[in-house]
């Protein structure tokens, strides 16, 4: 056996922390807090990842960035930040690792307005080389701390810059990266497009993760022999089905 399926028999893994299975919990804000963790991971998710916190918002001390940074017990603590500053960045990540974090994800794909206009989440995409400046700032602050990515395929259709940016991710040390298969400008419009997230694969070696419209079992194998992605990310499919990862996480492993 070999190629993409010999490789998802062996465990998925980032650093030296292994997960649990190939089906993750995304990241989402006024969703994803610690109880919705607390049960996706209890009924089996590989992997789940805290709602988006403001790095500077965290620094800066607001309880709800705060809460949101704490550890809550459920396996491997992941922390998602965003922000636009070095300095923010790092800050916000030092503070992430000294609550607990596991691991550090970067958010580089959000396209809500609020995020974007601030020059953070998805915006990031149009401007790679300030990109790499903020992952290189996280990873510098936290050495001990394995850092990932999360990103879309691009600002819109005539900048599909995602395979550069995860090149560029993992030379700068970045242990897995995540993309979401529209653009910014489609925010949730159309079909997520797993098939051209098969060229940010051919990028790179560290693992990755294909996400955006898996909302069942079927569209999560779908997904991954279109991306040949290692795993998939689930996100609003969980909502209202919490046990949807878990689920998909226990039937994606090899017999």
């Amino acid at each position: 056996m070999t190629g993409p399926e010999c490789s998802r028999h062996k465990p998925l893994k980032i650093s030296d922390i292994t997960v649990a299975n190939r089906v993750l919990l995304a990241p989402m804000s006024g969703v994803t807090d610690a109880p919705f963790r607390r049960l996706a991971a209890a009924l089996g998710a590989g992997l789940v990842v805290s709602e988006m916190t403001a790095s500077d918002d965290l620094v800066r001390g607001k309880p709800m960035s705060q809460l949101r940074c704490e550890a809550s017990g459920i396996g491997p603590h992941v922390v998602q930040l965003a922000g636009c500053e070095t300095h923010w960045m790092s800050e916000g990540a030092r503070i992430a690792e000294a609550a607990g974090a596991d691991v550090i994800d970067i958010n580089m794909g959000c396209p809500a307005r609020h995020v974007t206009g601030g020059q953070s989440g998805s915006a990031l995409m149009r401007d790679l080389d300030h990109a790499l400046r903020l992952i290189e700032a996280t990873i510098a602050a936290v050495m001990k701390v394995p850092v990932t990515l999360k990103m879309r395929l691009g600002w819109d259709d005539r900048s599909f810059n995602a395979p550069e940016l995860a090149r560029r991710a993992e030379a700068a040390g970045v242990q897995m990266i995540t993309v979401h298969g529209r653009t910014r400008c489609q925010f949730y419009k159309g079909d997520a497009d797993w098939r051209a997230v098969r060229a940010v694969k051919d990028a790179i070696s560290v693992p990755l993760v294909v996400n955006g419209d898996i909302t069942s079992f079927e569209k999560a194998v779908t997904a991954l022999e279109m991306s040949n992605a290692d795993a998939v990310m689930i996100g609003r499919g969980a909502q209202g089905q919490p046990w949807l990862p878990g689920q998909s996480g226990v039937a994606l492993r090899p017999a």
